[in-house]
């Protein structure tokens, strides 16, 4: 398959990858209301995701199914994205001594008469 024959059979995707256009997401939802003792909340039915990885031809290179069942098989990175600043750069002073300034109290000068 191609990148055309995915848009004529499931149209456009729900998402596209941030980092990476030739990786598409296809989005199935479906609740159904409970019983009235539960105040209306909805359950669950559906919840299918479909990731499609195309190459830089457009060709499908790699699908992808995730349903209810196969959620708890996902693993996700355990690193932390660091800070931007730390306390001691030059943009970090530059930004405090900006704030300062800006809440300082307002003195009046005097004016001669």
């Amino acid at each position: 398959s191609n990148k055309n024959d995915i848009l004529n059979a499931l149209g456009p995707p729900s998402s596209k990858s941030t980092f990476n256009e030739n990786i598409w997401i296809y989005i199935e939802r479906k609740k159904e209301s409970t019983s009235i003792l539960t105040l209306g909340r909805k359950k669950l039915i559906k919840n299918n995701v479909l990731v499609v990885k195309l190459d830089n031809f457009g060709i499908l290179k790699e699908k992808n199914i995730y349903d209810l069942n196969n959620y708890t098989n996902l693993k996700f990175s355990q690193t932390l994205t660091s800070q931007g600043y730390e306390k001691n750069s030059y943009v970090y002073n530059v930004l405090t001594s900006l704030r300062n300034k800006i809440n300082a109290p307002i003195t009046k000068k005097r004016t001669k008469k």
